[in-house]
């Protein structure tokens, strides 16, 4: 059955410490997503290029090793070797051109507050320990987003890694086939509340 209404994004995380991430912009945009990014995945291979960084760029930077600075404008070349790209200016046609240089080379990109000219949106995060739930809302209502991630982090329990290591050990010393594995796991989570 084919479901063509609603929210047809799918859902991945990726381990972005084993990639490589292009950032353009070094303002309060570019700011923002490099926060993002860091929050997550801190060790991530981060190379921003930027006419200009700001002081705030430049004072996270200062903690990272593993992020690149480059002071000039966007060129195509900046593109080699990246898997992901993030674009984060205030100038419409060249993020246009920007993307259409990603897409060119098949490089994943997001364009902040650009919808229509993504590859991914990047989601709320809700995250308490080694549980991570991101939220979207399909590019449609950030705000609502930030709501969710808020409620959602209110009301998941602190105690969820215990609950996360519990299990890990359950699935350890289970015996048997996924199909078997899968089952006597459900059983042993369908009544849990939290």
């Amino acid at each position: 059955m084919s479901e063509d209404r609603g929210n047809t994004l799918f859902p991945v995380f990726f381990k972005l410490e084993e990639m490589k991430l292009l950032i353009v912009g070094g303002g309060y945009v570019g700011e923002e997503k490099l926060g993002a990014v860091l929050k997550n995945s801190p060790r991530t291979q981060i190379k921003m290029v930027a006419t200009w960084f700001s002081e705030a760029v430049q004072d996270i930077v200062k903690d990272y090793p593993n992020i690149t600075l480059v002071e000039k404008a966007f060129e195509p070349s900046d593109l080699e070797g990246m898997n992901l790209v993030i674009i984060g200016i205030d100038d419409p046609e060249a993020s246009s051109q920007i993307q259409a240089a990603c897409r060119a080379q098949n490089v994943l990109v997001n364009v902040a507050d650009k919808p229509a000219l993504c590859d991914f949106y990047l989601g709320s995060v809700v995250k308490k320990g080694d549980l991570k739930i991101a939220i979207s809302t399909n590019g449609k209502s950030p705000t609502l987003s930030k709501r969710m991630r808020e409620m959602l982090t209110d009301v998941i329990p602190e105690k969820i890694d215990d609950i996360l290591d519990q299990m890990a050990k359950v699935r350890d010393k289970l015996k048997g086939d996924f199909d078997y594995k899968i089952k006597k796991l459900d059983e042993i989570t369908k009544d849990w509340k939290g």
